[in-house]
């Protein structure tokens, strides 16, 4: 069911999905809002209450990401050459394992048994954006949390994280966008 609520001068959609957990959580991961709720939690507006300058500051920040999707291109490299270009780099950084599939919410993941997976959808983004998400999962084989030790290592090798971080974000729109034409 999708509602809707108004936060400073934004009507915000958003979808509530009940599940078995103990608490519940805001997401912003597909650029809607999803409130992911303990299955017999009614308190739905006083989480939102709580919460509403974090949505707040990430709607405005999706609104810009979508806004700066226009002013981007997107690359048109085979998937093949893709994955080879990923398996080559990984050898290089000594990880042997990983896999490829689309996916619906990231560009790519680590799990916990320390597999690799890569959305085949990175074959559109540029090539600095793809040897950033390759060196990021790598990073979570050693640090599995977003954490200051982290965004350490990644800043190392690419003091320009946060940009890139940035145009991932916008990217996904673009390619979100490129998917529904």
């Amino acid at each position: 069911m999708v509602k809707e609520v108004k936060i400073a001068d934004s009507d915000i959609e958003y979808r509530i999905d009940y599940r078995n957990i103990k608490y519940p959580r805001l997401e912003f991961r597909t650029g809607k809002l999803e409130l992911i709720l303990p299955l017999r939690y009614k308190e739905e507006e006083k989480l939102i209450e709580k919460h509403k300058r974090w949505v707040n500051e990430k709607n405005k920040f999706i609104l810009e990401a979508i806004k700066n999707s226009k002013n981007k291109k997107l690359d048109q490299r085979n998937e093949e050459e893709l994955k080879k270009f990923i398996l080559r780099y990984c050898k290089k950084k000594g990880v042997q394992e990983v896999s490829f599939r689309k996916m619906k919410s990231k560009w790519a993941s680590c799990s916990s048994n320390k597999n690799l997976t890569f959305n085949t959808e990175m074959k559109y983004l540029p090539l600095n954006l793809i040897k950033y998400i390759i060196f990021h999962e790598i990073i979570h084989l050693k640090e599995r949390r977003h954490n200051e030790g982290f965004w350490g290592i990644i800043k190392k090798e690419f003091p320009d994280y946060q940009n890139r971080e940035k145009d991932l974000f916008v990217y996904w729109f673009l390619v979100q966008r490129k998917q529904k034409i």
